[in-house]
């Protein structure tokens, strides 16, 4: 766990480091049709167990039912692969237990091979599987919302987790792929899911959750009285603990789907892709998780890619949702300050200047 105060010191060196190395223009990414992007990146160091870490299965497919194991859960997007690969990379740089992380990945069918492929070749030694999500299943459930990149149906496979993953997981992190963890992910898997709860999250309160869907919504009686009776508060979707066991026993998927359904078919209750069915389940009943578990909005809002500053207070993982990604505007040479945070654990090749001088923020 990082401070506000240290993490801004660690980024004015940064910047400075790095400025006379920066480059505009640099290269994109990913095309439009993916293909095996292995060359594209360097190779992950070997990060090993601490002497204090339980001895795990060394067979990946024991490890994948091990519940003594971490158990994280992440979407495979070709046009995100850069900011999983960097999420990875933070992850395991910053646990005491690297060796006993299993990553469960999903991708659609079509570019499975091929980004397994590649994870491998980054991090030769990382346990995990890839599944495929059948986007039929949530396709004709989708509806437009107020951002393109949020109508994806990969966007929706976290809904679906009970059922992509094995039987045998009965709990799992959930991560979105533009995050970096500067913390030990043990503290959060180690947190209790209290009662009934089913996921754990920051809420934040403070805001305003009658945004968060339409007049429509909010004057029919029949469907806003889904909050009778709880107190719902805001929370982000892209950092979560499920109790898959709990999630499988309320049938949940399919609660969601419902949701889903009055969108598409009866009324628009909701402008924001796949997260207003999650509030609609779930809010006021989460466990609520400490906010340095998600410092987010540092892409800015989902129409402009702003630059945002870290919250006031400790911080375990760095979370950039919104429209600006930091590995689009580094390479469009227009960073946000906060993008520099995420420049050391980025392992794309066209950035190496920057892990070049990773060791320099170290000592502070």
């Amino acid at each position: 766990m990082m401070s506000s105060s240290r993490l801004v010191s660690r980024l004015i060196i940064f910047i400075i480091i790095s400025t006379a190395f920066f480059t505009v223009g640099s290269i994109r990414l990913l095309p439009d049709s993916f293909d095996d992007a292995s060359s594209d990146f360097m190779e992950a160091p070997a990060y090993q167990n601490g002497l204090e870490c339980s001895v795990l299965a060394k067979n990946r497919l024991l490890l994948a039912c091990d519940l003594s194991a971490v158990h994280i859960a992440m979407t495979l997007d070709p046009a995100y692969l850069r900011g999983t690969v960097s999420a990875v990379h933070s992850i395991l740089k910053h646990t005491s237990c690297p060796e006993n992380i299993f990553f469960h990945f999903i991708a659609s069918g079509s570019s499975q091979g091929s980004l397994a492929k590649t994870l491998s070749s980054i991090f030769p030694s990382l346990s995990f599987k890839v599944y495929t999500f059948d986007e039929t299943m949530v396709k004709n459930l989708i509806s437009l919302s107020i951002r393109q990149a949020l109508d994806s149906p990969l966007n929706y496979a976290r809904s679906y987790l009970s059922e992509i993953l094995s039987s045998c997981v009965s709990r799992v992190i959930y991560l979105d792929s533009d995050v970096i963890v500067v913390d030990d992910i043990q503290k959060l898997w180690m947190i209790t899911l209290s009662g009934s709860r089913t996921i754990g999250a920051p809420e934040y309160c403070h805001a305003n959750f009658t945004k968060y869907f339409t007049d429509q919504f909010w004057s029919d009686r029949k469907l806003s009285s889904v909050f009778d009776s709880k107190t719902p508060c805001y929370f982000n979707t892209g950092v979560m603990i499920i109790d898959l066991d709990r999630w499988r026993e309320g049938d949940y998927t399919r609660k969601i789907e419902n949701w889903m359904k009055i969108q598409k078919e009866d009324k628009r209750i909701y402008e924001l892709g796949s997260l207003p069915p999650f509030l609609l389940v779930f809010g006021g009943e989460i466990e609520a998780i400490d906010h340095q578990w998600n410092q987010h909005g540092l892409g800015g809002d989902n129409v402009v890619s702003s630059c945002r500053s870290l919250h006031p207070g400790p911080v375990s993982l760095i979370h950039w949702s919104g429209k600006g990604k930091p590995w689009v505007r580094l390479d469009d040479g227009k960073p946000c300050p906060i993008d520099y945070l995420w420049a050391p654990y980025d392992l794309h090749k066209s950035q190496r200047q920057y892990l070049q001088y990773n060791q320099e923020l170290e000592i502070l």
